[in-house]
């Protein structure tokens, strides 16, 4: 038995420890990869010591926060492992989000430092900043971090940190909701929550062989839950500030990059990308998909395309209750998200709270091991996202509305908050979404209920096309398909959806874009 899998044998452990493991063990193995720098783990464990030995310089002491927030690099990586063996939590945080929200998350936090890059200190020019900035690359909007750390020679030598006793139970992250307007939600993961992501990681292939390429950015679970596991487990994370399709493809081959973590949409992209099947991508174990609606033919192609296997997750970034849907092994069952996980107990309810027979829709709540501590400073709002069953256990809401099949399978049918009640009918945009997207010429659609004197809400579809489609020959096309109840009031030509950094389509401002119209 090594020494890390003694350590994956127990009920708890820390990344940070795993990765001082592999740093011992197998110090020239590469950690990160980030264009043209490299990091093996054995400096990677240095250069997160000599972190460690900068921050608690600053009088950082377990329990504190740091707030990130900067596009994917070594030196962001390094800064985020740092934090959490000096058991800090760190605030990830959305360069997307609005300056005025930045600044509002990283004192709603208490962020103790804030680290950024040129690209956010050039939107932040002019704003308070209500904590000491330290820049990742090194720009005048604050202490460059090469500067800030104790010796400036790179690789970094050895720092011996004071030694910090992690508690299970403490915060590890706190990700935020969103950032487009408002202060959002900071949900707080602890290192138990993290720790179980890690040790289901070995069922997933993760280990000292595993290449996983990241193009999603480090401030979202999405990219996290695979993170952690990439190099807790000794393999290697190779970074994307950006991406890219064709940049994308190159990194893969050129890396022999074993898995990855990709969002629908770039899965759409890929698929699209007219040079995809010239590239050699036979080394893929594993690809993982999450974060928004996946459509069957869509999982068809990629299984059909890319050798490896297909896993689409789906749950909350405040845990709960997660499913997996295994795409390679259930090639039927390609329009679910698949089973709940191990140890996931999962029920569905209606509007007034009680438990839908077999068979029924409900608002999905969940309960495991893997759940947050709640939301930063907001009570009210972690009490709200809880439902109790008859023995008064803890359930946590998540919003969504589905239906299980015979075999325990679930189908999503929409956002609790994006059903639309049309004369009095209940209408899923997923339903009419799955309809308007078989037209030949439909590319990608998203439906939304607008306001109606007539049924109190009716659905519009936006929709982006390739060909010369209109959108009233659209619409006549869709009616036709669709139920009486079902039908579209209107259909919107888009040249594309608006969407978050991860793939999400932002279906509030499309309502939003109307209302205003």
């Amino acid at each position: 038995m090594t020494a890390a899998t003694a350590i994956l044998d127990r009920p708890f452990g820390t990344i940070s420890d795993l990765i001082r493991i592999h740093a011992s063990e197998r110090p020239d193995a590469p950690a990160l990869i980030h264009k043209d720098e490299r990091l093996r783990y054995g400096e990677l464990d240095a250069l997160m010591d000599r972190v460690v030995v900068a921050l608690q310089g600053e009088g950082l002491v377990p329990g504190d926060r740091i707030a990130i927030c900067a596009l994917s690099s070594v030196a962001y990586a390094a800064t985020f492992l740092a934090g959490l063996r000096a058991g800090i939590a760190v605030a990830p945080l959305a360069p997307s989000s609005t300056p005025e929200s930045l600044v509002a998350m990283i004192a709603d936090c208490g962020a103790r430092l804030f680290f950024t890059d040129r690209a956010t200190a050039l939107a932040l020019q002019g704003l308070d900043i209500p904590t000491k900035v330290i820049t990742l690359d090194g720009n005048s909007f604050g202490t460059p971090w090469r500067q800030w750390l104790p010796i400036a020679n790179w690789p970094l030598p050895d720092a011996t940190p004071e030694p910090v006793e992690i508690d299970p139970k403490s915060a590890f992250n706190i990700i935020y909701s969103s950032g487009t307007t408002g202060t959002p939600k900071g949900i707080v993961q602890s290192h138990a929550m993290r720790w179980g992501h890690v040790n289901r990681g070995a069922a997933q292939s993760y280990g000292p062989e595993a290449v996983t390429l990241l193009s999603t950015p480090l401030y979202s679970n999405t990219t996290l839950v695979s993170f952690f596991p990439t190099l807790a487990l000794g393999g290697c994370a190779v970074l994307m500030e950006k991406f890219d399709c064709g940049r994308y493809l190159e990194l893969a081959q050129q890396h022999r990059v074993t898995h990855t973590m990709l969002v629908p949409v770039q899965y759409r992209r890929l698929m699209e990308y007219p040079d995809f099947d010239r590239y050699d991508l036979s080394a893929f174990v594993m690809k993982f998909a999450t974060s928004a609606p996946f459509s069957a033919a869509l999982k068809a192609e990629v299984l059909r395309r890319w050798p490896g296997g297909l896993i689409e997750y789906y749950g909350m970034t405040e845990g709960g209750g997660g499913f997996a849907l295994v795409g390679h092994k259930h090639p039927d069952k390609l329009h679910t998200v698949g089973q709940a996980m191990a140890g996931h107990d999962i029920r569905l309810i209606d509007e007034d709270g009680r438990e839908v027979p077999a068979g029924e829709i409900g608002e999905i709540v969940g309960r495991s091991l893997t759940v947050m501590n709640g939301y930063w400073n907001r009570p009210e709002q972690t009490s709200a996202t809880l439902w109790y069953d008859a023995q008064g256990r803890a359930y946590i809401r998540t919003g969504d509305v589905g239906r299980f099949d015979e075999d325990g399978f679930l189908t999503l049918m929409d956002r609790k908050k994006d059903m639309i009640i049309s004369g009095g009918f209940n209408i899923y945009p997923t339903d009419l979404e799955a309809i308007i997207v078989g037209h030949p010429d439909v590319v990608e659609v998203a439906v939304v209920g607008v306001p109606s004197d007539a049924w109190g809400e009716t659905p519009v579809a936006f929709v982006v096309v390739r060909g010369a489609t209109s959108a009233g020959d659209l619409r006549d096309w869709a009616n036709a398909k669709l139920g009486k109840t079902q039908r579209l009031a209107s259909v919107e030509l888009l040249d594309q959806l608006p969407r978050s950094a991860i793939g999400k389509v932002l279906k509030r401002e499309l309502r939003d874009g109307w209302a205003a119209a």
